[in-house]
This record gives C-alpha cells, sequence and structure tokens, in this order.
C-alpha cells in the first residue's frame, strides 16, 4: 500500500476518490464536476488530494487546503474530506493517511493541520479522536447564499 499526494496531471485518480467520497458520505444524485474543472482545482496552490493505493488503484484518500495567516507565518491545514472504500475500511488506511499528511505538514513548516466533524457522526467523531486528535468544541455558521438571497428578495 502506498500512500502519495497527487500531481495536477492526476484527475482520473482525484475522480476514483471523489467516487469514494461519494459513497461514503452517501451523496445521493452527485453529478461530478466537469474534468477540465477538477484539473484546474489540482493545479490551486493552496489544495492538496493525498491517496492511498494498492496495485494503482484507489482505496481511500483526502482533501486538504492550505491557509495562510495573519497571526503567524506558519500555514494552518484544514482536512476537508477523508474517505476509504467500504471494503477497506477498519484497516488501518485512514490512521495512515492522517499520519502521512500531518508528517508531510510537520515537516514542511504548518502549524496546525484541523479537522471538522458533525456530532452526529460519531464513527467520524471516534475515528478523530483515535487519531490523536484534540477535540475543541465549536459551532460553525453558514450561509447558503442561495438561500438566503432569495430570502431577501421576499
Amino acid at each position: 500500500m502506498k500512500i502519495r499526494k497527487l500531481n495536477p496531471t492526476e484527475t482520473d485518480k482525484f475522480i476514483d476518490l471523489i467516487r469514494i467520497f461519494e459513497t461514503v458520505f452517501e451523496m445521493e444524485n452527485f453529478n461530478i464536476p466537469p474534468k477540465s474543472h477538477l484539473s484546474k482545482v489540482l493545479e490551486m496552490k493552496n489544495f492538496m488530494v493525498w491517496v492511498t493505493e494498492k496495485d494503482q488503484e484507489v482505496l481511500g484518500g483526502m482533501t486538504a487546503y492550505t491557509l495562510d495567516q495573519y497571526y503567524s507565518q506558519k500555514p494552518l491545514a484544514y482536512l476537508y474530506d477523508l474517505g476509504v472504500r467500504p471494503d477497506f475500511q477498519r484497516q488501518g488506511i485512514g490512521k495512515a493517511l492522517i499520519s502521512g499528511f500531518t508528517d508531510h505538514c510537520f515537516k514542511n513548516g504548518f502549524e496546525e493541520v484541523f479537522v471538522q466533524a458533525e456530532p452526529e457522526d460519531i464513527g467520524a467523531v471516534e475515528f478523530y479522536r483515535a487519531t490523536g486528535a484534540v477535540e475543541k468544541e465549536a459551532l460553525q455558521f453558514s450561509y447558503f447564499l442561495k438561500q438566503v438571497f432569495l430570502n431577501q428578495k421576499k
């Protein structure tokens, strides 16, 4: 098994990972964006995709964003999505992804890696607790812009 960061030309591997996310996160009626868009996303300097492969087949992976700070010269990493194919879960792949990613961030001068999990997603909460993350309670507020602006017109 191999854990690695995708390079900007590996759109097909990125699509394989998104399909895993689609299954793991039970994303009904999901339409994958065009390959041209995904290529642009992979080229962004503040975005990373990591995958776990066996025999060049994607078994799982994660996406993360780099956030430059104004409080510190060291960047933060926001782990956005992490998923492993259901038939490979509970085999240490997720923990290995976290370990490889945090090691990369440490070696590259990041100050912190953070991730959010919804309290009702017990599996995710227990997973992140088991990886040694420090739990910090916070509330997230979202502005669903289409909804906000439609309500303002009423």
